[in-house]
């Protein structure tokens, strides 16, 4: 017979949470309003460009420049994903992101039991992965850092596999020519996905892993060891090169590439320290890069590299560390240094290693201390009432159902009696700021998911209606007009406000009366944002058409547009009414 003490072991409840945030990673996968990077729409439009023109290579993009801002592999599989466009649709190009995510998340979890020899533990590392809000955001997408990040760490997961398995005395031997080539496959594939940059860190790394962790050191070993990684990251770049080899216009690639896209990274004008201590990508920014990138668990990810310094400090913490630790702390240490370098930096450039650090605080758990967990609950806690908040105003407006309504509200309310908990039980305080964390992710896919469903979308009737036909879009910045394909597929897209794209801007220093009213003229169907709050219809009424309306979710705000003042009713700050216009015939 199950009871509840049976169901509140922890050898239940670590799966269950395990499993509930595995959950959230599926649950509105294929919703516009998934967390993502800005220019998720950017690579979509180059996969369904490409996809159109039945080739493999060269890439096609409408947007200046942007042609081969990415390797192929990430638009690849965005083609096979939605058979040549046949399935076309964000669910499709976002699966296998998830797929790379999970499969990552299985290799850390084996590991972290691997070291400590507790299920618990393991369930912890991948649970404390998964709440990362890097990978949250570049892990279930489509622009995404999961492929990278799978393959990128196969080179570091088999020597942690090698000083697990027995003695480390001689374990640098017992890599061959096979091995160090697998790893120069796994570091090409990686870097097919983003660039041929990351084979520096990815091959730095295990160099340093390996000696690092070897008992004895000799001239011959560390040879032997520079030899292989040095073949191993020749023949990733070798991979990535192929690039070039297999495209029909591999000049265009060079120079938007090699030369835009990664050289002038490293470029400034301020000069290299001036811009590393006063520049917009200052040094000490990159040095929090881990804890930025844990997202709500920044402040307890703080706490984990304050515990790691202070041990490190320590000789006889130095002196206990194991080989298998050394090998984490290689991977954590080596992808930080590489990349303050650049004079461009920026926190996304280390999440391939973000599996060790979840190994690591999972490892570290119960050591870190409980104040940091405390600031995590105090950071969810507002969290939590501005998505009910927000959820509560969306069923107001008559979007979705009062059962999403209130599952929103009811699991940003266990979140809160979470926090509640954490604060005033100390045994409870490290999970509970856990458990917090998936329910903002929770309340957050709730709270859009009205916004996702088809009834929020324009009807059949109007699709078929504009069929083939003309249709002015708004665009916000590069390549968001993309997002109109999904929205009114078969619709001929042209946006109007046109950032980055070869036909520029559409009349922009026209009042907006008279250039709604030119638009009408010269397209089909004009998609038209509400001008201001107080707009109750659009300016060319009566000599135009409403075809439809639906909500337009803003995703950038203006300085002073979000204020205390406001906060609370999101309605003021967050919505705006998206008309679909003809004009009126005749």
């Amino acid at each position: 017979m199950v009871t509840l003490r049976t169901l509140l072991r922890p050898a239940v409840l670590w799966p269950a949470l395990l499993v509930l945030v595995l959950a959230l990673y599926l649950f509105g996968l294929g919703s516009p309003f998934a967390p993502t990077n800005g220019d998720e729409m950017v690579y979509i439009h180059i996969a369904r460009m490409t996809a159109e023109s039945g080739h493999w290579l060269p890439l096609q993009s409408e947007l200046i420049g942007t042609r081969n801002t990415k390797p192929p592999l990430l638009i690849w599989q965005a083609i096979v994903a939605s058979g040549w466009g046949s399935h076309w649709n964000l669910l499709a190009l976002r699966l296998p992101s998830i797929a790379y995510t999970f499969a990552t998340t299985a290799l850390l979890a084996f590991f972290a039991w691997r070291i400590s020899g507790k299920r618990r533990t393991a369930c912890l590392a991948a649970v404390l992965y998964l709440l990362y809000f890097a990978t949250f955001r570049y892990g279930r997408v489509y622009l995404t850092s999961a492929p990278e990040t799978f393959w990128l760490a196969l080179p570091m997961w088999w020597v942690l596999w090698l000083r697990l398995r027995g003695p480390a005395p001689g374990s640098a031997a017992q890599l061959g020519a096979l091995a160090y080539t697998l790893f120069g496959i796994a570091m090409g594939l990686g870097a097919a996905y983003k660039s041929f940059a990351l084979v520096a860190p990815a091959s730095a790394a295990v160099w340093c892993a390996i000696l690092w962790a070897e008992a004895q050191l000799s001239w011959r070993t560390v040879l032997r060891t520079t030899a292989g990684v040095t073949w191993s990251a020749l023949l990733g770049v070798g991979i990535f090169a192929l690039w070039f080899v297999l495209d029909p216009d591999p000049a265009a690639v060079w120079q938007e590439f090699v030369v835009a896209e990664n050289a002038g990274k490293m470029s400034n004008t301020m000069g290299y320290w001036q811009n590393a201590w006063n520049g917009p990508y200052p040094l000490w920014t990159q040095l929090l890069a881990y804890p930025v990138n844990a997202g709500l668990l920044a402040l307890t990810g703080l706490g984990f590299c304050w515990l790691s310094v202070q041990r490190g400090l320590r000789w006889s913490s130095y002196a206990r560390l194991t080989p298998a630790h050394k090998v984490l702390v290689a991977w954590l240490l080596v992808w930080l240094i590489v990349f303050t370098i650049p004079s461009q930096r920026s926190e996304r450039y280390v999440i391939p290693a973000m599996p060790a650090l979840a190994i690591g605080m999972a490892l570290l758990w119960q050591r870190i201390g409980r104040v940091w967990s405390l600031a995590t609950l105090l950071l969810t806690a507002p969290a939590l009432v501005l998505l009910a908040r927000i959820a509560w105003v969306i069923g107001e407006m008559d979007v979705g159902s009062p059962l999403l309504t209130g599952l929103t509200v009811l699991v940003a309310g266990l979140g809160l009696l979470a926090v509640f908990l954490g604060l005033f039980n100390a045994r409870w305080t490290r999970n509970a700021s856990l458990l917090a964390c998936a329910t903002v992710y929770a309340s957050f896919g709730l709270m859009v998911a009205p916004l996702s469903h088809p009834d929020a979308d324009y009807s059949p009737a109007v699709h078929a209606q504009l069929q083939g036909k003309r249709v002015a879009v708004p665009n916000g910045f590069t390549g968001q007009y993309e997002n109109y394909h999904f929205v009114l597929r078969g619709a001929h897209i042209i946006p109007f406000d046109a950032e980055g794209r070869n036909t520029g801007e559409l009349y922009p220093d026209m009042p907006a009366p008279e250039r709604l009213q030119r638009l009408l003229n010269e397209f089909d169907a004009v998609v038209w944002l509400q001008d201001d709050e107080d707009q109750e219809q659009p300016t060319c009424m009566p000599r135009c058409e409403l075809l439809a309306q639906r909500w337009h979710v803003k995703s950038r705000h203006k300085s002073g547009e979000i204020t205390l003042d406001n906060l609370w009713y999101p309605q003021e700050w967050l919505f705006s009414r998206e008309w679909l216009l003809v004009k009126t015939a005749g």
